[in-house]
């Protein structure tokens, strides 16, 4: 029996049609339970009464530790090759699903066996939050992944996603040729030219940011000996979401998070009290052994990229530089016109340090939101382990929330990296870290965000910026000029001059969601002018070619997300 644990804020599910031939009846066709553990379940062909009973011991045992109340069994055939048969299968859900309901203290829901569902789910933010198990007849595991048993060729392929909704992320990606999933590296993002425009832009965005608020950007390796997350605190709090291997007798893994190494830069040199706040950023790419079966597109990868920011503080600074913090995600979420919530998770029950630290870190950042007059949310217990964070959540065009932003304040790193600067006294002192990152994750934002604008990107986004398309054969060479003069102003231009109808080449464009279309004919070429069309449809005629490039520059350079005639 395999079982993907799951601690959600929600989970809903809608049903579609049956499977097979054999299924549960619902009258609940649309189902949404708030605050639960979710228990997704592979029932395995040697699978028995037994097995079932450690399953359940072990689930009632992990929600007295996180103190949950509510269970949702769910039925999820994709965490093991070796499933039962479908009868026996649902009958053994519904024996798992009676024994945990004998337990008056828990609430338990039950999705139906057998059913197509469209579903969704949000997930909280704490080490514990997923936890992968297997049961046999003769041992309970916990591990992240099989091994595999031998080399399959067939999956150098990419991925399918028909079959998605047109609105989702994965289809508009394959749409619009911004990026692949390939089966030889689940949870890793391949991206094409088109997509790799948007991801430089929006890196290009927050360093220029990041600039104006005094970072300075680093980088560290991608690999490090485990002795160092020993130190850190990863190996006994995260390991399970570690990617680990032994190379010529060391132990090795790649970095599950960026703080470590920073540490690491810190710590090579000596400070005083007159550099800080040191703010140092980087873009490196970190890597989280998610589980396969909970891999979703841009949404939940392995490998991910982050915009962290550490800044190393005095005591006396720690307000100022959290306000400064808030300040900037404030900035950049209203230039997305994106909605967020603010949410204070507090200390997990597995953690580093004494409570006293954690009192009062929790306590700073409570301060710095209300003096701020922020409105925020407790989250108990969502704490990263080393330290409080503010979670911010932002809000889609249909009102899902997602979460990216996140300031941390940290007093354990420093302590047990043994951090110091030196102090007005001359006496030796620790400095306090705030972990920061705007958009989160590169890869979840713009997923967010390609959801949310379903393609149609600001202009200084877009990939192709501007269409140039020749009417006939005769009003290409102005058309060449035209598309020239708009690449020599940095302008992403494409020039269609094929031999398709003008209707052809619009549709084309339209459906490319390109911002603007530059239209030439023969009166065009003869005035020396030209016809623009944007993409909500509107055309204006006559148009001087610098008064629109002026126009066009005009919109990147302040990044406008009104882009219209």
């Amino acid at each position: 029996m395999k079982i993907l644990l799951l601690d959600v804020e929600s989970i809903g599910w809608e049903l579609i049609k049956p499977e097979a031939s054999v299924y549960e009846d619902s009258d609940e066709k649309s189902v949404s339970v708030k605050d639960a553990l979710v228990m997704m379940l592979s029932v395995e062909s040697d699978d028995d009464k037994d097995v079932a009973e450690k399953a359940v011991a072990d689930v009632e045992k992990i929600m007295k530790q996180l103190k949950r109340g509510r269970l949702v069994i769910y039925p999820y055939a994709h965490l093991s090759n070796d499933l039962a048969d479908p009868k026996s299968a649902m009958q053994m859900i519904d024996s798992v699903y009676k024994s945990v309901a004998s337990d008056k203290g828990i609430e338990v829901r039950k999705a139906p066996f057998g059913w197509n569902k469209k579903w969704s789910i949000t997930m909280k933010g704490h080490p514990l939050a997923e936890q992968m198990r297997s049961f046999g007849k003769d041992e309970r595991k916990v591990y992240k992944k099989a091994k595999p048993v031998s080399v399959n060729t067939a999956i150098v392929r990419k991925s399918d996603v028909s079959g998605l909704p047109e609105t989702d992320h994965r289809t508009i990606g394959e749409r619009l040729d911004l990026f692949s999933l390939q089966e030889v590296s689940p949870g890793m993002i391949y991206w094409h030219p088109n997509g790799m425009v948007i991801f430089n832009e929006l890196v290009k965005f927050i360093r220029e940011r990041q600039l104006e608020y005094g970072y300075t950007e680093v980088g560290t390796p991608a690999i490090a000996n485990t002795a160092l997350w020993d130190v850190s605190g990863h190996m006994e709090h995260y390991k399970d979401n570690m990617f680990r291997f032994d190379a010529e007798d060391e132990s090795l893994a790649l970095k599950p998070m960026n703080c470590a190494s920073i540490m690491m830069i810190y710590k090579s040199r000596r400070w005083s009290y007159r550099d800080l706040p040191l703010r140092l950023s980087d873009f490196d790419k970190v890597y989280r052994n998610e589980i396969s079966g909970a891999l979703t597109g841009l949404f939940r990868v392995r490998e991910i990229t982050q915009d962290d920011a550490h800044i190393f503080v005095r005591e006396d600074q720690v307000e100022e530089e959290i306000t400064n913090v808030l300040k900037l995600i404030n900035e950049f979420y209203s230039k997305f016109n994106l909605a967020y919530k603010a949410k204070l998770s507090t200390m997990p029950d597995s953690h580093l340090g004494d409570e006293k630290l954690w009192s009062d870190a929790i306590g700073k950042l409570k301060k710095t939101l209300e003096k701020n007059k922020m409105k925020y949310e407790i989250k108990e217990k969502e704490g990263a382990f080393y330290g409080p964070k503010i979670d911010f959540d932002i809000v889609d065009s249909i009102g899902r929330e997602w979460q990216c932003a996140t300031v941390q304040l940290d007093y354990q790193l420093p302590q047990r990296f043994g951090l110091e600067y030196t102090g007005e006294d001359g006496r030796g002192r620790m400095p306090i870290v705030v972990h920061r990152v705007v958009y989160g994750s590169l890869e979840r934002f713009l997923g967010v965000f390609i959801e949310h604008s379903q393609g149609k990107f600001p202009t200084w986004l877009a990939p192709v910026q501007v269409r140039v398309m020749s009417i006939s054969e005769p009003a290409n060479d102005y058309a060449e000029k035209v598309y020239g003069e708009l690449r020599k102003h940095g302008i992403r231009a494409y020039a269609d001059l094929s031999d398709r109808t003008l209707e052809y080449k619009i549709r084309e464009a339209q459906m490319q969601k390109v911002p603007y279309m530059v239209i030439l004919g023969k009166k065009e070429q003869e005035s020396g002018k030209i016809t623009v069309r944007d993409r909500a449809g509107k055309q204006a005629h006559d148009l001087e070619l610098i008064e629109f490039v002026k126009k066009i520059s005009k919109e990147i350079s302040e990044r406008s997300f009104s882009n219209e005639l």
